[in-house]
């Protein structure tokens, strides 16, 4: 056993540090001087976005506060109303937190363009611990924490491939086996589909924006591009309209009424009660679906990589990361949480608790986050095998939140019974004059 965790540690090191540019990790920075009860006495507000890795951040948070003798306040938002939330308090100039936790995949050219974070690079030349080492960060990390211009304005928390969870209790039950293919999943929802026994073929995100993700997951599959290289959209092309349509086919005709309304949460819900064959979504939400005092499926989960499009193997991926707000008067003390956060030990705990896939490549070669992994090894291998081939969830563009909001609400039409290319192509057309627009195009 020992020797095929090792095996699969390596495969993932070499996935982790292979989703970047080479050559991009600038020169670690450490102080032999460093001290952690420089801002003793002082106090900062945290942001996060409700997640598991908010979860572990405020699990420890004691900790941060007794080793810096630094007050912190944090509060978890729901993603929708923390992005709102961020957008109010930049545009303002004030903002009521020190640090924020972003999702980079939404947020990254929208933070550049405003600048609304500190470049850290200064930091890491005058206010490092010794074992920072900015080198052990991935280098597809650093790539999303690293603006155009060089700015490095926040820190990497986490890189999320999408995971494919499924009930292998009830695949066993029909004689199914896992699905290779997009095609194979379909047919597996058809035939696990029992509403009459409440059990429901496929679960997953029909909320509108935060259902786009899944849409663009089985894009990817259908060999899709989200522009061409003039910056004409290409969401309303044969690869958009039938990758939505398994969208709807999975959701619509194998899920469970009121799909339309789910988020991750309601998913992970009706999954970890044993009422779903399937569910796809980040890998870092597998750790309630082991847990005996929450979950009735512990022991009978299988995690994939997301099966294989017609035209494409491809997996969807995110991240996330945390970053000291400009505007704050704190900018020192913020600085230690966001060292502190995305330390090496606590991307051990990361690794440990199954809460995602850290970025730093040195807590896969820790033997103790190993030993104290509370997932099963398919997890690790899972999130592995899917790091070698994953590729940006959504376009890298300033409003992907608009991109979210506009294809979400087709989508969430679609579920609700409208004419899919109908609902793509009208969506194409209200986005591409906002698309235009942000890159200086009439």
């Amino acid at each position: 056993m020992t020797h095929g965790i090792d095996n699969q540690r390596r495969m993932l090191i070499q996935g982790a540090g292979g989703l970047g540019l080479a050559g991009l990790l600038p020169a670690s920075f450490a102080q032999a001087g460093f001290d952690w009860k420089r801002y003793s006495g002082q106090s900062i507000e945290v942001h996060l976005v409700k997640s598991p890795r908010a979860d572990l951040l405020q699990k420890y948070e004691k900790e941060f506060q007794t080793m810096t003798g630094i007050t912190v306040g944090s509060e978890q938002v729901p993603e929708q109303q923390s992005r709102q939330k961020a957008v109010i308090e930049f545009n303002s100039g004030k903002t009521s937190f020190d640090v924020i936790h972003l999702s980079y995949h939404v947020q990254k050219r929208q933070f550049a363009k405003g600048k609304w974070l500190e470049d850290l690079r200064p930091y890491f030349a005058s206010q490092a611990a010794t074992d920072f080492d900015l080198k052990d960060f991935a280098a597809g990390g650093m790539f999303y924490a690293t603006q155009t211009d060089g700015r490095i304005d926040s820190l990497p928390l986490n890189l999320d491939p999408w995971l494919l969870y499924y009930n292998k209790e009830l695949f066993a039950a029909k004689g199914i086996q896992a699905p290779k293919t997009m095609a194979d999943m379909l047919t597996a929802a058809k035939a696990l589909h029992d509403p009459a026994n409440g059990v429901y073929g496929m679960v997953g995100r029909g909320l509108k924006n935060a259902n786009v993700p899944l849409w663009t997951t089985f894009f990817l599959g259908y060999g899709g591009s989200f522009t061409d290289a003039s910056g004409k959209l290409l969401t309303d092309g044969p690869e958009a309209i039938a990758s939505a349509t398994l969208y709807r086919d999975l959701l619509k005709s194998n899920g469970p009424a009121g799909i339309a309304g789910f988020n991750w949460n309601e998913s992970q819900s009706l999954f970890l009660q044993g009422k779903a064959a399937m569910w796809i979504d980040g890998s870092g939400f597998a750790l309630p679906l082991e847990d005996t005092a929450k979950s009735k499926v512990v022991g009978k989960v299988g995690y994939g990589v997301i099966p294989a499009g017609p035209k494409a193997h491809l997996v969807s991926m995110f991240g996330d990361g945390v970053g000291v707000s400009a505007f704050t008067q704190k900018k020192g003390p913020a600085w230690y949480y966001v060292q502190w956060a995305t330390g090496k030990l606590m991307q051990q705990r990361m690794l440990a608790d199954g809460m995602g896939a850290p970025v730093r490549t040195s807590a896969y070669a820790n033997k103790e986050a190993l030993a104290a992994l509370k997932l099963p090894v398919a997890w690790l291998q899972a999130v592995a095998d899917s790091l070698r081939i994953s590729r940006p969830g959504l376009p890298v563009i300033e409003p992907v939140n608009e991109f979210r909001d506009t294809f979400g609400i087709a989508l969430n039409n679609i579920l609700t019974g409208a004419d899919v290319a109908t609902e793509m192509k009208k969506a194409t057309a209200e986005f591409q004059p906002v698309l235009n627009k942000s890159e200086g195009k009439s």
